[in-house]
């Protein structure tokens, strides 16, 4: 039987029957719905679509019949909705012109019925009807009405459904649910409309205007209820706004109040490392402050504010007469002593220069003579020093420079690659050499770094070398993945994460206050820190400066040095034979007593990997800390960690894919966390939240590894009642218990049939490790029972059986038809955060059993909850 076959009155589209009564049916329905026999019900419905003459006709009949009908709890009519929606996509298509011809009488009429129903109804009649293609005038009246009665969401969402965006306002649209944290609601609204998108941006770069009071947008909305307005504060909504400027492929001169706030974060990391860290010189940190705030008058005045705060007058005097800032944006203590200057002139700045001079005699000194630095930027330079550059046998200390990059959207472009030998120092001129990209400098420059990396008897120092060569290869595509080729590697980073130095300072110490990394490393084993004032300087300058040249080869020529003395004595550094973890090496190294043998494997590696964890503190030490107490922030390349310790009931927050690894110590600082990270940004992050706060994790290892290393490290105190007291997905830990017969209701309501056979396993992620479907408990196994309480009617909303009170949609999809008919399960829990759905099932004994070694020997005891009795059920 034809389903659009026109029965009725062509020019009403009310129904003629003369088949089964539309009316008959539902109460037929209504009778099976109240007793709930689900298969009944399922093949009393199908059966009655089949005999209606026209089934599209029948249900505005049957919801027509319905209106103002509104109690608690799920609704018959948006089930029947979905199911005859089910059905009409089993049915032979119809003739697409007598279809399209049967539809266009019944869309006035459905779009009457919409307007009058629940929002549960508005996917399935507009699939059914073709809504979208519709009249757009009475939609748009209808959308206009629900946003004058304050719903808001309701809105947005039936105008995304129904394709409505270009005829809306999207400033009305979007500000309500932009005050109530709804971005990724508005972000879905504008998403596949350029021209939305951009007046969007528009929109949320000017709350990040200077002095721009959120509150003054909020009381024009007095029916909605923010959250948080500190969410939407210049600072945090900047973010937002640079984000999505990416996402959308916007220009920059679209937001320039984000910009402007993200230039402020670079001048406060300037400052930070001028001031605090002293690791800028003064003249590299002037040029960088200068790039930033130009003629800015907001940013000039910010900066004279970060200069009184980080330093005397006298200081925020000098290092405003270096950057021309008007006198009268700075405070008045810094104004008197600019003038003094002034009057002073050349006599204090070489009292200022004397006195750089001074600090710069107490750092590490460059060994060999100013002419045995070499500057190469030709083909021809490359040529004649290639056989000292490929000798072989030979130890080299690898090393690359690039100029920083402080806003978003850039990407730092490698400009210095060092090269250090014994006696001298090659400075490889990447900009120079790799352009143009076919040339025969970009061709020599090429083919020398591989025979370089790639030759196994020349032994590569570096120290965070694989990030050098990535950067690198991403700069010279002839270079692309050259971090995999290396043959004869050594990173001393590695190295340096497994020494024990006894009497000599570590990070934590006055001595070494604000060192960190190589300079660190240098200062430990050789006794005089690293300068590194030049390492944020401008490197794309050309020429390079004297400081710039003697910097980069101290860089490079520090590797040798610091190589020698592990060699010499590696007992004092208490380097072990396997270097405390150390994986064997994939290629071997050339034979011969050159190197200790732990100096050796570490060097034998193709591509150089970290080690297991950087232990800081003995196991042990630490005082014991309860799992649900320990909080943690995991940066994006630890996700899978921070779903393993939720798993084991741990506070882990994760940051995004396109979060910056500097949001890590935000966080942290904000919430208390310890932050887990791996790679480069340890040291950073390490600075910036102080000792025994951050760790290293060694990602080469699988996540469930990585979570056993960092609760020992802690020694993090896991019972059996931990397990999944957290959601893995979301990290929320609160649940609410829902029966089996309630998960049947739901599941069949919301129109989910669930996976079904070999499908059930798929549904259950082996990443996120939630409790999977399985046979009744065995006898003596601990059973999932979070002490939480029963879902009710009244935590449902009653338009959306699928959906909370607070908004979180039940992730119903995810619920097998089988788990559904397990004997011996008999409850659910959702999370009431992102709605994900958990049930007892194998996965508890899989994960009790794989974390055994972390596990208290005693198990909490696991008393099952009583089954709630059908007179108990919320429905």
């Amino acid at each position: 039987m034809d389903p659009g076959d026109p029965t009725g009155d062509p020019a009403t589209g009310e129904r003629r029957c003369t088949g089964q009564d539309p009316l008959l049916l539902l109460q037929a329905l209504q009778t099976l719905w109240s007793t709930w026999e689900r298969q009944q019900l399922q093949e009393e419905a199908w059966r009655g679509f089949a005999a209606l003459d026209d089934p599209l006709a029948g249900l505005l009949d049957m919801l027509e019949s319905c209106r103002g009908r509104r109690g608690e709890g799920p609704s018959l009519e948006a089930w029947i909705s979905r199911q005859l929606q089910c059905w009409l996509q089993a049915q032979p298509r119809p003739s697409p012109a007598q279809h399209s011809l049967r539809l266009k009488q019944l869309q006035a009429r459905a779009i009457r019925v919409l307007t009058e129903s629940p929002p549960s109804l508005v996917a399935p009649l507009t699939s059914i009807f073709q809504l979208q293609d519709a009249d757009r005038s009475c939609l748009l009246v209808h959308v206009h009405r629900l946003h004058q009665e304050g719903r808001f969401r309701e809105a947005v969402m039936l105008g995304t459904t129904l394709k409505l965006q270009p005829e809306l306002d999207v400033e009305k649209m979007s500000v309500p649910l932009l005050l109530q944290d709804k971005v990724a609601l508005v972000e879905r609204y504008v998403a596949g409309f350029p021209d939305l998108q951009r007046r969007l941006l528009a929109l949320m770069d000017s709350w990040c205007q200077p002095g721009f009071d959120i509150k003054d947008v909020a009381r024009q909305y007095p029916e909605v209820t923010s959250l948080s307005l500190e969410k939407l504060s210049p600072k945090v909504l900047s973010r937002q706004v640079l984000r999505l400027q990416e996402r959308y492929g916007v220009a920059p001169a679209l937001c320039p109040n984000a910009a402007m706030w993200q230039r402020l974060a670079a001048l406060r990391h300037l400052c930070h490392k001028r001031f605090v860290e002293k690791s800028l010189s003064q003249e590299n940190w002037a040029d960088h402050v200068q790039g930033l705030v130009g003629q800015n008058p907001w940013l000039q005045e910010q900066l004279s504010q970060l200069l009184v705060s980080h330093g005397d007058p006298v200081t925020a005097a000098r290092c405003a007469m270096g950057l021309s800032l008007p006198e009268e944006r700075l405070p008045a203590a810094v104004a008197v002593e600019l003038r003094q200057l002034r009057l002073q002139g050349r006599a204090a700045e070489a009292d200022w220069r004397l006195e750089v001079k001074d600090v710069k005699d107490r750092y590490y000194q460059l060994p060999i003579p100013r002419e045995n630095i070499h500057l190469l930027a030709s083909w021809e330079d490359l040529t004649r020093c290639e056989g000292a550059l490929l000798q072989p046998h030979q130890v080299v200390g690898v090393d690359l420079e690039w100029t920083p990059v402080f806003v978003a959207g850039g990407r730092p472009r490698p400009s210095l690659l060092q090269v250090a030998v014994e006696g001298r120092v090659f400075l490889l001129d990447v900009l120079a050499l790799s352009q143009p990209p076919t040339g025969q400098g970009a061709q020599a420059f090429s083919r020398l770094v591989a025979q370089l990396l790639s030759d196994p008897s020349i032994t590569k120092l570096g120290y965070g070398m694989v990030g050098d060569l990535q950067k690198l290869g991403a700069s010279c595509p002839a270079l692309a993945h050259v971090e995999k080729q290396i043959l004869g590697g050594v990173d001393l980073l590695l190295v340096h994460r497994q020494m024990r130095v006894a009497n000599m300072p570590t990070s934590g110490t006055d001595r070494a206050k604000g060192l960190r990394g190589l300079s660190l490393l240098v200062q430990q084993v050789l006794g005089t820190a690293l300068d590194k004032t030049q390492q944020l300087s401008n490197w794309d300058r050309r020429p390079l400066c004297e400081e710039q040249l003697i910097y980069a080869a101290a860089d490079a020529y520090c590797l040798l040095e610091v190589h020698q003395a592990l060699c010499r004595e590696p007992a004092r550094f208490h380097l072990s034979e396997d270097l405390a973890g150390s994986r064997r090496p994939r290629h071997t190294e050339r034979p011969g007593p050159q190197k200790p043998p732990g100096l050796q494997k570490a060097s034998a590696s193709a591509a150089p990997r970290q080690v297991p964890v950087a232990v800081a503190v003995a196991e042990g030490t630490a005082p014991q800390v309860p799992a649900r107490a320990f909080r943690v922030v995991c940066d994006n390349m630890l996700q899978g960690l921070a779903r393993s310790l939720r798993c084991l009931g741990v506070d882990a927050r994760m940051l995004g894919n396109g979060d910056d690894h500097r949001r890590a110590a935000e966080v942290a600082r904000q919430e208390g966390r310890i932050i887990l990270t791996s790679g480069q940004p340890f040291h950073k992050l390490r600075a910036q939240v102080g000792a025994g706060r951050c760790l290293s994790v060694d990602c080469s290892l699988k996540a469930q590894q990585q979570a056993k290393a960092v609760l020992k490290h802690f020694n993090v105190r896991v019972t059996h009642a931990d397990i999944f007291s957290r959601c893995q997905a979301c990290n929320c830990d609160q649940y609410l218990k829902v029966s089996r017969d309630m998960m049947k209701q739901l599941v069949w309501l919301s129109g989910h049939e669930g996976p079904r056979s070999s499908g059930d396993k798929a549904t259950q992620s082996q990443e996120v490790q939630e409790p999977g479907p399985a046979p009744e408990a065995a006898p003596g196994s601990c059973t999932y029972d979070r002490p939480c309480r029963w879902l009710q009617a009244a935590d449902l909303r009653a338009e959306t059986p699928d959906m909370l009170t607070n908004g979180t949609q039940l992730q119903l999809a995810g619920v097998p038809v089988g788990v559904l008919r397990t004997p011996g399960l008999r409850h659910f829990y959702c999370c009431t955060r992102c709605g994900k759905v958990f049930w007892d099932g194998s996965h508890l004994d899989r994960v009790a059993t794989h974390f055994r070694d972390v596990l208290e020997s005693t198990p909490s005891p696991c008393e099952p909850s009583p089954v709630p009795s059908p007179a108990s059920s919320p429905f």
